[in-house]
């Protein structure tokens, strides 16, 4: 069996009986069977042959959801009812899910069949794929480079085509980093567009469930389905879900877009990548579209405010993972003290204690004001900014990575990691949507991508403009 580059295509075949949902389940499983990226921890396999066994019939007498034929994978932070939930961390081993989060379930009631469980950086802390208690994830373009993470076994699988779409989680880039690593299509919603509920929290003020598909057409169609309010996540928006699939074909007869100055001069951006957005930026002008560079001042406080903020929140969320209520125990503990020690001790992983004693120590007395208080006043700067700039323009226009896919164990420095995340932080610190679209390949013949911002809750519009930039420019 072929490769399939959408739904579309695949929908099509299913109507002409050309292929089944059970034939395509099993082209994929042959398909993961044979990887060496390390993307799948775990495959649904009988579930998934059951399940397209179901909607088989379901065809047969037109009675199929809007999403059947998707075969999909979802990252290991977000659960799937009676399945192993783990978050790529030993201190979650041997725990099960009880539900389904709410993403999930409504990819299941259109009749998506999830395939199985994609790995990740452990508690979706990381930029590589590197930091899971599996292993890291290799990128199919280059064996010897990560994907990105922390949604890497998301990007990889989608791009090696183990499975034609991925849930990830992005709280600081962790969907569009790997999809500009992987050559695929990342798209992060706005904060509350989609449910949480599910979802292990990193940091709940920045954490959204978002997708990598192949194509923008995808991403608008499952995003369609599992946005929307939800009664078991507060935060979750009560705005209407737009028509993200139909509008993709009717993008804005003049796009403004503003690019700011202030990232295409940070230290570490590939000159390949820059010339490439300028070369696009030019290209947008020659079809009409009014592009204008403008000043954004706070770049170089985008990353510190991130890490202050959501190392806070780890702290918290984190705190749950004791050894006292689910998952795994130390077998060297005597009393209450030495079991919360040693479990938390043996069971998280470097990366992962190192933000959680970094969120502990900016909200400890004496500290408090000096650091979490401070960032919090410079993510309204970053907000109130972000807002003047979406009075004027349309869309914002920038990198979504400094460089394309690094070295398995290159960067060593922690820092230097974190510094992967400036392109991509800033729309988790205002809240708004934004997109990774493949746009060429580098000399060094690795892919990278463009990123695109729209203001909050205008997903329709950043679909249509992404999908027009896919499929017109060259």
């Amino acid at each position: 069996m072929k490769s399939f580059s959408s739904l579309t295509e695949i929908r099509t075949q299913l109507s002409n009986d050309e292929i089944s949902c059970l034939s395509l389940v099993n082209h994929y499983l042959k398909k993961i069977e044979n990887s060496k990226t390390n993307s799948f921890i775990e495959v649904y396999k009988e579930d998934a042959i059951n399940k397209a066994k179901e909607i088989d019939l379901k065809i047969q007498h037109s009675k199929h959801g809007k999403l059947a034929g998707l075969i999909v994978g979802v990252k290991d932070n977000i659960s799937v009812k009676n399945k192993p939930l783990t978050a790529s961390s030993k201190i979650l081993k041997n725990f099960n899910s009880i539900y389904n989060s709410t993403a999930v379930e409504r990819l299941i009631n259109e009749d998506a069949i999830v395939i199985g469980r994609l790995n990740c950086d452990e508690f979706a802390m990381g930029s590589s794929n590197e930091k899971s208690c599996y292993g890291p994830t290799l990128n199919p373009i280059d064996l010897g480079k990560v994907p990105g993470g922390s949604s890497g076994g998301s990007a990889a699988a989608v791009a090696e085509d183990l499975c034609l779409a991925a849930l990830g989680s992005d709280t600081g880039g962790s969907i569009r980093q790997p999809a500009s690593f992987c050559g695929v299509v990342g798209l992060k919603p706005s904060y509350g567009r989609v449910s949480r509920h599910g979802l292990i929290a990193y940091g709940s003020s920045f954490d959204q469930i978002g997708t990598i598909t192949k194509n923008v057409e995808d991403s608008a169609l499952i995003m369609e389905v599992i946005s929307g309010n939800d009664a078991y996540d507060s935060t979750c928006s009560l705005n209407k879900v737009g028509h993200y699939y139909n509008s993709i074909s009717k993008p804005p007869k003049k796009i403004k877009i503003a690019v700011p100055e202030d990232y295409l001069s940070s230290d570490g951006l590939d000159e390949e990548i820059k010339s490439t957005l300028d070369a696009k930026i030019d290209e947008l002008k020659s079809k009409g579209h009014e592009i204008e560079k403008i000043s954004f001042p706070y770049v170089n406080y985008l990353v510190p405010a991130y890490y202050v903020l959501t190392t806070a929140e780890a702290s918290s969320n984190l705190a749950r993972f004791d050894g006292a209520h689910y998952g795994f125990r130390s077998s060297k503990s005597n009393d209450i003290d030495s079991t919360y020690t040693k479990t938390r001790t043996e069971g998280f992983g470097l990366e992962v204690k190192r933000r959680i004693m970094l969120g502990t120590f900016v909200l400890s007395a004496g500290y408090y004001d000096a650091y979490y208080t401070k960032a919090l006043k410079v993510r309204r700067l970053i907000k109130e900014k972000t807002d003047e700039i979406f009075k004027g323009f349309d869309l914002i226009m920038l990198p979504s990575t400094p460089t394309t896919a690094f070295g398995l164990n290159e960067i060593k420095d922690p820092i230097k990691m974190y510094l992967q995340d400036i392109f991509t932080v800033h729309a988790n610190l205002a809240g708004v949507p934004a997109i990774s679209i493949p746009v060429a390949q580098h000399t060094n013949n690795m892919p990278f991508g463009i990123q695109l911002m729209a203001n909050r809750f205008e997903e329709e519009k950043l679909l249509a403009c992404a999908s027009y930039m896919m499929n017109e420019l060259h």
